[in-house]
C-alpha cells in the first residue's frame, strides 16, 4: 500500500506578490502554485489572464485578499499583436480559423487614423468565449457547443493606444484600458476597421492599477528561493490601496478599531482611508463629515 504524501502545513502569511504569469496555464493554476510555494492559508488573484496571455498577475495572500477587488476594478495596460488576414472562433490562436480576409496595404497614417476611432469612451460587445454568464452558465460553455447568443454592448474606456510596430500583416500595440475591456475583441474590431479581419497572437499585461510588471518574478524564480527570500519579495498587505489617504488611529483607540468600533477623529472627511497604529496597518475606514472613524475592512495581522 502506497503511503500518502505528507500534507503541506499551511501558515498565516499576508502580502502581495507581483507574478509574471507564463503562457499556457490558467490564472487559477498560477495562483495555486504561488499559494503552495508560500504555504499560504488563503490567496486570490486580481483579474484573470487567459492561458494564452502572459504578464502581470498580482497575487494577494492572506489578509491582502481583503483589498484585491480594488485591483479588479483598476486600469490595466497591455502589449498585444494583432495578426491580420485570419479570424478565429476565440479571437486568439487557441481557436479554429473562421474566415480568411484580404489585408490592405498598411501605413502608419492609416493605422493611426483607425486607432483614433477606438480611443476614449466606446462600446464593446463581449465575446462568446468569456466567463460572462447567461442563466447561470458561462458563455464559453455555450460557445464550445456552437451556440451563440446576443450580447449587449458594454461601455469601456480606452485611455491610450500606442502603435509600437507593424508589418504587412500585423500590428503591435500598447493599450491602456478600463476594467471590463476584452483585448481580443478590440483586436478584432481594429482589424475590421482596417478593412480586414484578425486575431491576437500575443497578449502581455504590463500594468495593473499602480503595480508594474517585474519580469524576473516568475514561478521558476520563486521555486529557486528559500522561504525567507520569498517572504522578502512580498509587498505590504495594504499595497493595493497604498494610494489612499493614511491616518493614525486616535490615541488609545487602535484596539477598538480592530474590534470594528467607531471613534472620533480630527481629520477631514474621506470615503476610504488606511488606518495605522504606528507602522502597523489596522485596516480601511471611512471618515465621515462628522469626524467619525468608521471601520470598513479590519485586518487581523
Amino acid at each position: 500500500m502506497k503511503s500518502s504524501s505528507p500534507k503541506i502545513q499551511r501558515r498565516s502569511i499576508s502580502g502581495v506578490f507581483l507574478l509574471n504569469k507564463p503562457l499556457g496555464i490558467s490564472s487559477n493554476a498560477a495562483l495555486q502554485k504561488v499559494r503552495w510555494l508560500y504555504r499560504a492559508q488563503k490567496a486570490g488573484h486580481t483579474g484573470a489572464l487567459d492561458p494564452l496571455a502572459s504578464g502581470l498577475l498580482p497575487i494577494c495572500l492572506g489578509e491582502a485578499t481583503k483589498f484585491s477587488h480594488y485591483l479588479l476594478d483598476s486600469v490595466k495596460r497591455y502589449q498585444t499583436t494583432i495578426f491580420l488576414g485570419h479570424s478565429t472562433t476565440t479571437g486568439d490562436t487557441e481557436g479554429d480559423v473562421l474566415q480568411q480576409c484580404a489585408v490592405p496595404a498598411l501605413s502608419e497614417q492609416s493605422i493611426q487614423a483607425v486607432l483614433q476611432q477606438f480611443t476614449g469612451d466606446i462600446l464593446q460587445v463581449p465575446p462568446m468565449y468569456s466567463a460572462l454568464k447567461k442563466e447561470g452558465r458561462p458563455l464559453y460553455e455555450l460557445a464550445r457547443k456552437g451556440i451563440e447568443i446576443e450580447r449587449e454592448a458594454r461601455p469601456i474606456t480606452i485611455e491610450a493606444i500606442q502603435l509600437l510596430s507593424y508589418t504587412a500583416d500585423s500590428i503591435t500595440l500598447d493599450v491602456t484600458c478600463s476594467k471590463g475591456t476584452y483585448i481580443r475583441v478590440l483586436g478584432e474590431d481594429i482589424a475590421k476597421a482596417l478593412g480586414s479581419c484578425g486575431h491576437l497572437t500575443y497578449l502581455h499585461r504590463i500594468k495593473t492599477g499602480h503595480f508594474e510588471l517585474i519580469p524576473s518574478y516568475t514561478i521558476e524564480y520563486l521555486e529557486a528561493l528559500s522561504e525567507a527570500e520569498r517572504e522578502a519579495l512580498l509587498l505590504p498587505v495594504y499595497s493595493p490601496v497604498d494610494h489612499f489617504p493614511k491616518v493614525q488611529a486616535p490615541e488609545g483607540r487602535a484596539e477598538y478599531f480592530s474590534r470594528g468600533m467607531e471613534s472620533n477623529i480630527e481629520h477631514e472627511a474621506a470615503p476610504e482611508a488606511l488606518v495605522f497604529d504606528g507602522d502597523k496597518c489596522l485596516g480601511l475606514a471611512e471618515i465621515t463629515e462628522g469626524k467619525r472613524l468608521v471601520p470598513k475592512r479590519v485586518l487581523n495581522l
